[in-house]
């Protein structure tokens, strides 16, 4: 009786190392030689900082995140391709970490696309690592529900084609914390193009923003490149190396008291407005920029030396 107690256990353990496979099925145990067919059918046999890899290419569906693991497709193309859903849902616990990496989320079809590439409510640390993110209404990478304080790193990332057309707020990359969440983000080699309306939009209303972006490209979207606007909360973002241009609105936008811009070596060209300002916004130069090339270049509000 004891051994059948235990070989039951057994059976129904969760694995630290899980894979999917384009021909796996989800009734498998998801090993390496018996895989699953989605991600959805994957996690829920994989334990709490465990590993989800990808055998082969395929299309491994949408799939909601409620715990610390990895995502990854190592040498392989792992797709999310949805319809009129989230690619990707991230609702874990407060303190956990997730990992995607090598993953291709992408939007299906043009009468129902995908609504968000990747959803964030609440994580502790979230890393998104070689990443390609197309065709989303509503954003590529969205903090818009987000009610813990994480700290986000994006690494070596191409979002297009993401945003909706009723407001800015729907862009490619939107870092908005909800009631009681606060955004610490960090974009490095991240590329942002053809947004249907701002390429970056950073919102203090409801949580504190702090981003970092570094050697990366926000290029010809259909609104402003970035905009970064404060409510009752600081919203502040530091540009280095950063290419904005081909905008069809402002390359940078500034809006409210509390929104700060700093920028060093970076190029702002081709936008119809290169540095726009309102309501006490600030850019602040380190002098070391090029703001040249556009319809109205604009000036940054002061100036910070290097030090």
């Amino acid at each position: 009786m004891l051994f059948g107690l235990f070989a039951s256990g057994l059976v129904h353990a969760q694995a630290t190392r899980t894979w999917v496979s384009g021909v796996g099925d989800d009734a498998n145990p998801c090993s390496r030689t018996a895989p699953c067919k989605t991600f959805a059918g994957a996690i829920s046999k994989t334990a709490a900082g465990g590993t989800i890899d990808v055998l082969d290419p395929g299309g491994f569906g949408a799939v909601t995140i409620t715990k610390s693991i990895t995502i990854e497709a190592d040498g392989s193309i792992g797709s999310a391709g949805v319809s009129n859903t989230n690619g990707i849902n991230v609702n874990a616990g407060a303190t956990d970490i997730v990992t995607l990496r090598g993953l291709k989320i992408v939007g299906l079809g043009s009468a129902a696309p995908g609504l968000k590439g990747i959803s964030v409510s609440q994580v502790g640390s979230l890393v998104i690592e070689g990443v390609q993110i197309e065709n989303f209404t509503t954003g590529g990478i969205d903090l818009s529900l987000l009610t813990s304080a994480a700290t986000v790193n994006v690494r070596d990332t191409v979002v297009r084609n993401c945003g909706g057309t009723a407001t800015s707020i729907n862009a490619g990359i939107v870092i908005r914390p909800a009631v009681g969440g606060s955004a610490n983000v960090n974009l490095e080699r991240v590329q942002v193009f053809s947004s249907v309306q701002s390429g970056l939009y950073l919102d203090g209303t409801s949580g504190p923003v702090s981003v970092n972006v570094r050697n990366s490209v926000i290029s010809t979207t259909a609104g402003d490149g970035i905009v970064v606007t404060s409510g009752p909360f600081a919203t502040q973002l530091m540009l280095d190396d950063v290419l904005v241009s081909e905008n069809a609105q402002a390359g940078l936008l500034a809006t409210g008291s509390g929104a700060l811009i700093r920028v060093s070596n970076s190029t702002i060209s081709g936008n119809l407005q290169g540095i726009q300002t309102t309501t006490g916004g600030q850019v602040i130069s380190f002098g070391n920029n090029r703001i040249r090339g556009n319809v109205t270049d604009g000036a940054p509000t002061g100036t910070a030396p290097l030090q």
